[in-house]
This record gives structure tokens, sequence and C-alpha cells, in this order.
């Protein structure tokens, strides 16, 4: 075993969350040690959102969970639920109400509260069409993420927001989906970075801006294989 090598295996954790977030998912398991089913769970839940594929990896990885941390793996039965609902994935008839059902759950846990009151909101917002349901859910989960100092929560929650204020206030809403951005760049979080620069360029008038986000979208689009992304360019 190389000097390198060993090192990342050591620091296996830490090197697998980094490479999570950069949307490099193959390397961040390969680094995972052996028993670190939640980040297994986490990182095969994430890929299947942003690939759309590995449904089978995400579901067995999810299940295996269960024994260990129900609350967690229901959250992230959750969002494979969604994901398959709002992708129309080969969707289950009980997919959208056990999906709000382990959301719902999932908010009395400390770790997963914020979070699972904004997929609360989503679930709301694009599969119930319920815009005013969805509202105070994305602005309790702002709340909680500046209470616990969690950016990328933030960074969804004010996409969010921003989003609904554009009819309204069309430059507050900008002014929210810019920070979503920056928030997301400076996390290095790439695939989220690569959406809300697609959402914020759209919303931009023509020019060097609005182009210059839609390329940045797109090269790293390309290069995560971010299957939806690469749909709405």
């Amino acid at each position: 075993m190389t000097t390198d090598v060993a090192y990342m295996m050591d620091r296996g954790p830490a090197v697998a969350r980094m490479l999570h977030r950069m949307g490099r998912w193959d390397e961040a398991l390969a680094v995972l040690p052996a028993g670190a089913l939640a980040e297994r769970a986490e990182i095969l839940v994430d890929r299947y959102w942003w690939r759309l594929d590995g449904a089978a990896a995400a579901d067995e990885a999810v299940i295996t969970l269960f024994l260990y941390d129900p609350v967690l793996a229901g959250y992230l039965g959750a969002q494979v639920r969604y994901t398959r609902l709002l992708f129309s994935l080969g969707p289950l008839p009980e997919d959208l109400q056990q999906a709000r059902e382990a959301f719902t759950a999932a908010t009395a846990d400390p770790r997963l509260s914020g979070w699972s009151t904004f997929w609360l909101g989503v679930l709301a917002d694009n599969i119930d069409g319920d815009p005013g349901a969805a509202g105070p859910a994305y602005q309790q989960a702002l709340d909680q993420a500046r209470e616990q100092d969690d950016a990328l929560l933030e960074s969804y929650a004010v996409r969010h927001i921003g989003a609904q204020l554009m009819e309204r206030d069309r430059e507050q809403g900008i002014s929210l989906l810019r920070r979503s951005y920056h928030l997301r760049a400076s996390l290095g979080a790439r695939p989220q970075t690569a959406a809300a620069a697609l959402t914020l360029a759209g919303e931009l008038p023509p020019g060097t801006e609005a182009d210059q986000l839609r390329e940045t979208a797109r090269l790293t689009a390309r290069e995560l294989n971010l299957t939806w992304l690469l749909r709405a360019l």
C-alpha cells in the first residue's frame, strides 16, 4: 500500500465526505471503511438523485441501514421515493404517503429536523402542487439552517424561497437565487452549484453572466454525469 493510499484509508470518512460533496460518489464509496452503513446509504441515495441510476443499490443500502438507524433509513428511503415520484421512475402507489410519513417522523430527530422539513416542502411543492404549504416549510428549514449553521441546507431553502418570490418580488428572488449559488460554490458542493448556476441563469437577462453560469452548469453536469441537469440543459 502506497503512502497516499494508506493516508486516504486512514482518513476514510472525512475524505469520503469531501468526495461526496464534490459529486465524486464512486470514489467516496471506495474510501469508506467497512461498517460505514449510514455514510454508504447517504452517498448512494444522493447519487441516485443526481444520476437517476443505481436505484437498486440505494434501496439495498437503505434496507441494510434500517437495522441500525431506522429514522435515518426512513428519511433516506423517503428521498428515494421522492426521486421516483418527481422523475416518474416507476413510482409505487405507496411512495407519496410513505415519503411524507418518513419525512414527518424525521422532523423529531435533531439531526434531520431541518432537512426533513425542507423535503416536506418540496414534496408539497413539486408533487402535491401546493406552494402555499411549501412556503412555510422552506422558511422553517431556513430558520433551522441558520440556527445550526448549516450552509448547505440554507442554500436549498433560499433557492426555493427565491423561486417562490420571483412573481411578486423579482429583485429579491434573484438575490436569494444568487445567494444559493454562492453558498454552494463556497462549500465545494459541485452538483448543487451546477444546478444553482442553471436556475440563476434562467432568471437573468441575456448576457455574459447568464452565459457563464450556463457554461459552468454544462461543464459540471457533463463531468459528473448529472442526468436530470443534462436534460435541463
